[in-house]
């Protein structure tokens, strides 16, 4: 089986368990690979490199990440495009998305005999559309279409099908998966929801009304937002938290569900909201 690690190179602790991961696969009989970045750290290891993070989803029968959630959510973008499944082991401070701590890497094993099942996940295709063209975006935990840093507070108008449904005052709306409900959904007072749902989450971020709350939408929805910026201030579509679009006032922000799924693995059969309250005790301390 030709599997992929994918790690966070910037945590010593990820570095240490991937050299762990590597040695437990290798010995069980399993061919590995690396993205190019990791050549430097772990060309003694005894796994190949692929020439590009692409190639590495291309090649790879499964793909194992070591870091956080951030780490997941990076290499899904890349695994649901080669329908890649994807397993995330945890060496951050919550890693709701991840699968595995690092005290159970040792079961990484059964992915070499099958022993494992696999959750389909949505993902939004997010969509900014002006009179000059379009660009299209992949979420996995959601997006959000905010004002800028120091701006004042922004109207933001909602569509469903095309037609308006709402009207919001509010720093920004934020659209979730039910992955992302556990996410910045949560810190804005959105709902949890399980991750095998098949919905599209919307939350309104600081609004300034006392009603104003999350709306669930059904996963074939398409959604459309445009916002009204005060003068010399700014509005931002965030991906993830990891890309940064500028927004203008001739920009719907259409967002919908995405034609690709992510794969992710679960070797045990753990209860997700026993999983989840384990995880938000560990935010208390």
């Amino acid at each position: 089986m030709k599997l992929a690690i994918v790690v966070n190179l910037t945590k010593p602790k990820a570095i240490a368990c991937a050299r762990q991961i590597i040695r437990i696969l290798l010995g069980a009989g399993a061919q590995l690979f690396m993205p190019p970045e990791c050549r430097k750290i772990f060309s003694d290891s005894g796994t190949a490199f692929a020439e590009t993070i692409e190639q590495l989803f291309e090649i790879t029968d499964a793909a194992i990440t070591v870091g956080g959630d951030g780490t997941i959510i990076h290499s899904a973008k890349y695994a649901a495009r080669t329908a890649t499944p994807l397993i995330g082991v945890n060496v951050g401070r919550l890693g709701f998305a991840a699968d595995m701590e690092t005290d159970e890497i040792g079961d990484l094993k059964k992915l070499l005999t099958g022993s494992y099942a696999v959750e389909e996940r949505l993902l939004l295709d997010i969509e900014v559309q002006n009179a000059s063209g379009s660009r299209r975006y992949l979420a996995v935990n959601d997006a959000v279409v905010t004002h800028g840093q120091l701006s004042k507070i922004v109207d933001f108008t909602l569509y469903l099908e095309g037609e308006e449904i709402s009207k919001y005052r509010a720093d920004g709306l934020l659209f979730s998966t039910p992955t992302g409900s556990t996410a910045y959904s949560l810190s804005a007072g959105g709902p949890i929801l399980s991750p095998q749902m098949k919905c599209i989450l919307m939350t309104p971020v600081c609004p300034h009304s006392l009603f104003s709350r999350s709306v669930l939408f059904g996963a074939d929805s398409v959604l459309s937002v445009t916002a009204k910026i005060p003068k010399g201030c700014s509005c931002v579509l965030s991906i993830d938290g990891e890309q940064n679009i500028d927004i203008t006032e001739a920009d719907t922000v259409i967002i919908r569900k995405s034609d690709l799924t992510l794969r992710l693995i679960s070797i045990e059969n753990r209860n997700f909201y026993r999983k989840l309250n384990e995880k938000l005790k560990e935010r208390e301390l």
